[in-house]
């Protein structure tokens, strides 16, 4: 069978690679769609995830939606679509024993974090542990479905900030995330939601998902001390700073975006004084099966993908993906 594997920095190959058989309790899925991720775009572009280093050739992708090719127990018919779950969880801790998410141990699909490398999707086929496995309702478009996992995770975010019904909610920047950060506030019943971007294309797709105000920051600014959830989706540590002055007494930030791992310039000097409480988030736990909800029910997340390219045009998908003007949600096409 045919994948796409990273062997270094932009050195990513469709290349035959062994085919896949399902184990105990695993079934195959032939891949239809792979959503490009900002950690997708590291191991691509720099070789390396933060601290995870490909040392191996690593097939990436996170975000799929699929059909089953063989399940053994004849549970799953061929041809049903599914998507996946990418987590496998670890060891319960103490303290976190209700958050598997974080319960050390674990890993995730198109991940260099342990070694051998956990594989992705970005192959003609891949198996999967039948309790990762989602169907997919038949009405709900494999490129759409393909949201799932990145929607999981705004959502998540979401729960961290508590309930957000009847509150205004301001999402600094509107990529993948954000513009799904967006969607997922108002479907939570957030009153309003504005957006902030350094480009006007993404804003454009923000207010097609609902956003109620789009707000260029080259040239305006988010009103100081007025909302009462601000997540922020850019990873600019400057955008965190924005967030310390927009947030209103009391209110909350949910830093969704992963911040450079090194020592930032961030003016936190009016988190103190208005007693703002700053929360982190980390991907979802059972999110997705809400995702793939609201996924079905609204057709205005087509908004969100932009491309779909054939992965044996990686290179061209990846630099697409990079390119936040051309792009929101690129699909590598299996």
């Amino acid at each position: 069978m045919k994948a796409l594997t990273i062997h270094a920095a932009e050195d990513i190959r469709w290349e035959d690679v062994p085919e896949v058989e399902p184990g105990p309790d695993q079934v195959r899925l032939r891949i239809r769609y792979v959503g490009i991720c900002g950690s997708d775009l590291h191991y691509y572009f720099h070789g390396a995830n933060g601290a995870f280093v490909i040392t191996e050739p690593l097939i990436p992708g996170h975000e799929l939606s699929a059909v089953v090719d063989l399940d053994p127990s004849g549970e799953f018919a061929p041809g049903t679509p599914v998507t996946v779950h990418p987590a496998r969880y670890g060891t319960s801790a103490p303290d976190i024993e209700d958050r598997p998410h974080l319960w050390p141990g674990g890993d995730y699909l198109g991940s260099a974090s342990v070694t051998p490398h956990r594989q992705g999707a970005a192959a003609e086929h891949i198996v999967i542990d039948r309790a990762n496995l989602r169907r997919l309702p038949e009405s709900l478009p494999l490129q759409r479905g393909a949201l799932a996992e990145p929607f999981a995770v705004a959502l998540h975010a979401v729960t961290i900030a508590g309930d957000v019904t009847g509150k205004r909610a301001l999402v600094l920047g509107a990529g993948p995330i954000g513009l799904l950060a967006v969607a997922a506030l108002l479907h939570r019943g957030a009153a309003s939601v504005d957006v902030t971007d350094v480009r006007p294309e993404p804003l454009e797709r923000a207010r097609a998902l609902g956003a109620d105000r789009a707000i260029l920051v080259t040239e305006d600014a988010p009103e100081k001390d007025t909302y009462d959830v601000v997540l922020e989706c850019s990873s600019a540590p400057v955008s965190l700073s924005s967030a310390v002055q927009a947030v209103r007494p009391a209110g909350i930030i949910v830093q969704v975006a992963i911040l450079p791992d090194k020592e930032i310039p961030v003016n936190l000097a009016a988190l103190v004084a208005k007693e703002v409480q700053l929360r982190g988030t980390q991907r979802f736990d059972t999110e997705i099966d809400e995702a793939i909800e609201l996924l079905t029910e609204d057709a205005r997340f087509d908004a969100v993908v932009t491309q779909s390219i054939p992965a044996a045009e990686a290179e061209s998908a990846f630099a697409t993906a990079k390119d936040a003007s051309r792009s929101a949600k690129v699909l590598l096409e299996l």
